[in-house]
């Protein structure tokens, strides 16, 4: 088959196309058909080495001869290893791949993920359209279980126009949590859209203005776009703050409790986003399509900025 792999960490044009074996489904396992894989900005630090240098994933030695690339995919189960009885060859999936030892990712013609990172893609969505619900919908998701807000409560999100923060707008939303979305100007109507209730820009001085909408400040924030300390100060006394960069949350400062989410493949929560997307409450957004060969255009067209949606690479 087909892959893209880093033999040697840098800029796009480390992204190299490569004949690799067909990998086989193990016990616990399914071999996924890839018909779309997203490209992700983790895809990109992945690539330039950025994950190694923080320590976040070993030196390519210690995983082999190359690195795989790409986290979310939506496609067809082609082989079911042994133990599995909930998926069957045929059936359309959506699965995130949640390992960075792997010499093989997302961006191939086939991966075999655990079937408990796997979940049966939504009947309305295109293939495409279903492989920009993994990574950023799990992300939104886990990030608003961790501030475990209530119906009534205060939430800034940061970056809501992003593909995180779009998706943790409308989950919040069907929450019943009031949403202020810092994003920028034209994005307004987006985000409003999407379920928030009040909109400050991203040019404005966060904190002031979120406190000006909210006297007292919010009760929580999820953190998309690396606000830090700046979110932080339009979150009340001890409320509750996520940042969905790992290394990027802020000190807690006046009793506000500050996690980062550590994203983690998750089924059945997969399976509850699929719902929420067939149903239309949960919105996919496709910046662009290419095939799988132009990996590297993908990663400079992610590194221009400026895109809403995700670029998909489709084999």
């Amino acid at each position: 088959m087909r892959a893209i792999v880093v033999r040697a960490v840098g800029g796009p044009d480390a992204l190299e196309l490569v004949d690799a074996p067909v990998p086989v489904a193990g016990t616990g396992q399914v071999r996924i058909r890839v018909e779309a894989a997203a490209v992700n900005p983790v895809d990109a630090a992945t690539r330039s080495g950025d994950l190694i240098a923080a320590g976040l994933m070993p030196p390519r030695e210690a995983i082999g001869t190359s690195i795989g690339i790409g986290w979310d995919v939506a496609g067809r189960i082609d082989e079911v290893g042994p133990g599995i009885a909930a998926f069957a060859p045929g059936d359309r999936v959506i699965g995130l791949r949640d390992r960075l030892d792997l010499s093989l990712g997302a961006y191939a013609e086939y991966i075999v993920l655990d079937a408990t990172a796997v979940a049966h893609a939504p009947a309305r969505l295109s293939p495409v359209e279903a492989a920009t619900l993994p990574l950023n919908g799990l992300t939104a998701l886990q990030s608003l279980d961790l501030l475990d807000l209530a119906p009534g409560a205060t939430l800034l999100v940061t970056g809501a126009a992003g593909a995180v923060g779009g998706f943790a707008v409308e989950l919040a939303a069907l929450r019943g949590i009031r949403v202020v979305a810092c994003a920028g100007p034209g994005d307004e109507a987006f985000v409003r859209a999407a379920g928030a209730q009040w909109f400050v820009p991203r040019s404005a001085e966060l904190a002031a203005a979120v406190r000006e909408l909210v006297p007292g400040g919010v009760d929580g924030a999820l953190d998309a776009a690396v606000a830090g300390i700046t979110a932080l100060g339009a979150v009340r006394n001890r409320g509750a703050f996520v940042s969905v960069v790992g290394g990027a949350a802020p000190t807690p400062l006046r009793g506000i409790t500050v996690t980062e989410e550590w994203i983690a493949a998750d089924g059945p929560a997969l399976a509850h986003l699929a719902a929420l997307a067939d149903t239309g409450r949960l919105t996919p957004r496709v910046a662009d399509t290419l095939p799988l060969h132009r990996a590297a255009e993908a990663h400079r067209l992610l590194a221009k900025g400026g895109i809403r949606g995700r670029l998909v690479l489709v084999p």
